[in-house]
């Protein structure tokens, strides 16, 4: 048995020490999934120790048979979802004002103009994610952002295999066409005597 199935088991015969092991191991995570699905560090921060308190409530449940990172993600998961369901307003809308630079610098220079860029890009992408439907979003950010696998994300979500796969080929369908649309309006919206770089 490793490390973490022994913490797990300790933690399901109610060792309070063995469960704040598993929070201190899996907080970035969590908060990660948290801050992808609902754009608000403040209300990824409530969802994340939501989450720990509902593993907690139920680490009775919990097959040690199954990976424990995805139970755990899942229960993340379905919180933002319910949350964003109970909101119904879109968490993001792209700002068209907002002009957006695409053009990557040296991959292997570190300098703040790299960085900088680099946080534009993430930000962007992060935008577009939050335009998806609450499922899509999720299925998106498991797939792509935590490496989980197909069943993986069927398991989390209620949701079959193949409906994990449609749901994917649509979200990048959709992520494409968002990434088009706001590229070609923040070309559009130059004024016809301004630099490029500007």
């Amino acid at each position: 048995m490793n490390e973490e199935k022994t913490w797990l088991l300790q933690a399901k015969n109610g060792s309070d020490e063995a469960f704040t092991f598993i929070v201190e191991t899996y907080q970035t995570p969590v908060y990660n999934l948290c801050y992808r699905m609902l754009g608000h560090p403040e209300e990824a921060e409530d969802a994340a120790q939501e989450t720990f308190l509902r593993a907690y409530q139920n680490i009775q449940r919990y097959d040690l048979n199954r990976s424990f990172a995805t139970w755990l993600l899942s229960i993340a998961a379905h919180y933002c979802i319910d949350l964003l369901r109970k909101r119904k307003l879109p968490v993001f809308s792209v700002d068209e004002s907002e002009e957006y630079t695409f053009e990557i610098p040296d991959a292997h220079a570190l300098h703040p103009e790299s960085e900088t860029i680099r946080g534009e890009k993430q930000d962007h992408i992060q935008t577009l994610v939050g335009l998806l439907d609450t499922t899509d979003r999720a299925a998106i950010i498991m797939r792509y952002w935590y490496d989980f696998s197909e069943k993986e994300i069927a398991e989390s979500l209620d949701i079959t295999v193949s409906a994990v796969k449609s749901r994917l080929h649509r979200s990048r369908k959709k992520l494409g066409t968002f990434w088009q649309e706001s590229s070609t309006t923040s070309y559009v919206e130059r004024s016809p005597h301004e630099a490029p770089a500007f």
